[in-house]
């Protein structure tokens, strides 16, 4: 329950915002087709993740991994790309978190105008203080704020009949018939693919809890391979409600579609479900972020890549509180960069580096799973879950992830 809490509290703010990017790129089924596409990447990650987490358990996640596998340069570079990922995501959530309750300010009548970063300050300050006081206490938080945010998504698709043509959606838009299913060919398609990933980006944290499981070895396959699950299924109805109630180029540069797909839909009640929905998923993705950037940080510090007193365990919490409290002012100051330099387009390019670092984390993930495989075969050691369709199953990771890496670093 916790395992899937944090896998999928992490990622789910991207079926809110930002994976519609991918219809201004390559049109409603190019969108589409990169999400499916992307899908099958983050499969094969949670796939590789889950037998080596399960083999060795520990905090740091792909840190860990790296540290056993190739040695301590690559896992000193894996765990600056965990830190920078999930730290400068953080940010980027602290700040849609701000300009959502701005939002929801407006809609309840407010008529002052609203600095929306002292609500990013506030929101950062107090998931880290959660973090601090337990992981129990994080990721039951989580659990029940995803829990919600998911149940919106299905929400939607009912309050709108989503499986009756005749009803809110607008099936011919759909299909192509207004030259929106591939306006750009397969040529867009392919630019798709880093908004793609924004449906499933960070579900490899669910690594950074090994240590702190009771049975890690069944925990994490299940949690994490539920969570793709719900990820998929999520991807699926959104791109479906979304494409059908909201012009395709409103879609491509919409802030929050979700939310906005409601509104055209109508009825007060589901707005401000939605609002809240995706209010909830932003905190959750930064709750869950704080978590997986201070265990990677720790793990370093424990292992003294970094100064060891980064590596202490608090007495009564038993959290890493150090290395907590030490990224807070860092998490703060990415979130606050756009406007201390008055460069509003900063946010993007926070958002560009941290995806760029799980990409390349990702690049680094199958050749460290084809040494794990060679260091220790089927049966040499216990394994809490074993990758299937060996080695074409991550053949495509391969593939998927060096296109993926390639378009964003041109792009950015």
């Amino acid at each position: 329950m916790h395992i899937w809490a944090l896998g999928v509290g992490i990622v789910l703010v991207g079926e809110f915002m930002g994976w519609n990017f991918a219809v201004e790129k390559g049109g409603m089924y190019g969108a589409l087709i990169a999400a499916w596409v992307v899908g099958l990447l983050y499969t094969t990650i949670v796939m590789i993740n889950s037998e080596i987490t399960s083999t060795m358990p520990a905090a740091g996640g792909q840190y860990a991994q790296a540290k056993h596998t190739v040695g301590p340069l690559m896992a000193f570079n894996v765990g600056l790309y965990l830190t920078l990922a999930y730290t400068m995501l953080e940010a980027a959530n602290a700040n849609v978190l701000s300009y959502l309750l701005t939002t929801l300010a407006n809609l309840m009548g407010s008529s002052e105008s609203l600095s929306p970063y002292p609500f990013a300050v506030l929101a950062i300050l107090v998931l880290a203080w959660l973090n601090y006081r337990g992981v129990f206490a994080t990721l039951s938080v989580n659990f029940v704020i995803t829990g919600f945010a998911f149940l919106t998504i299905i929400v939607l698709f009912v309050g709108v009949q989503g499986w009756n043509p005749g009803a809110e959606l607008h099936l011919a838009g759909l299909a192509g018939g207004d030259s929106n299913g591939l306006p750009y060919g397969w040529l867009g398609v392919i630019a798709a693919f880093q908004f793609g990933m924004w449906y499933y980006l960070g579900i490899e944290g669910t690594a950074q809890a090994a240590e702190e499981c009771r049975s890690a070895p069944r925990s994490i396959p299940i949690g994490s391979m539920a969570g793709m699950m719900t990820l998929i299924i999520a991807a699926t109805i959104t791109w479906y409600v979304c494409a059908s109630l909201l012009p395709w180029q409103y879609l491509g540069t919409a802030i929050t579609p979700l939310f906005d797909a409601a509104r055209v839909a109508g009825g007060g009640a589901l707005v401000i479900l939605l609002l809240i929905g995706t209010l909830f998923a932003t905190l959750a993705s930064a709750n869950g972020c704080i978590n997986d950037a201070s265990r990677a940080w720790f793990a370093m510090a424990r292992d003294r890549y970094l100064p060891e007193w980064f590596g202490a365990v608090h007495p009564r919490y038993h959290t890493p509180f150090r290395a907590i409290v030490f990224l807070v002012p860092v998490a703060i100051a990415f979130a606050l960069l756009p406007v201390l330099l008055n460069k509003p387009t900063l946010l993007g390019t926070i958002i560009t580096f941290s995806i760029l670092s799980g990409l390349l984390m990702y690049a680094f993930m199958v050749p460290n799973f084809v040494r794990f495989r060679r260091l220790w075969p089927i049966g040499s050691i216990t394994r809490g879950y074993v990758l299937p369709l060996h080695p074409g199953s991550y053949s495509a990771g391969v593939v998927v992830a060096g296109r993926a890496v390639t378009l964003v670093g041109v792009s950015s």
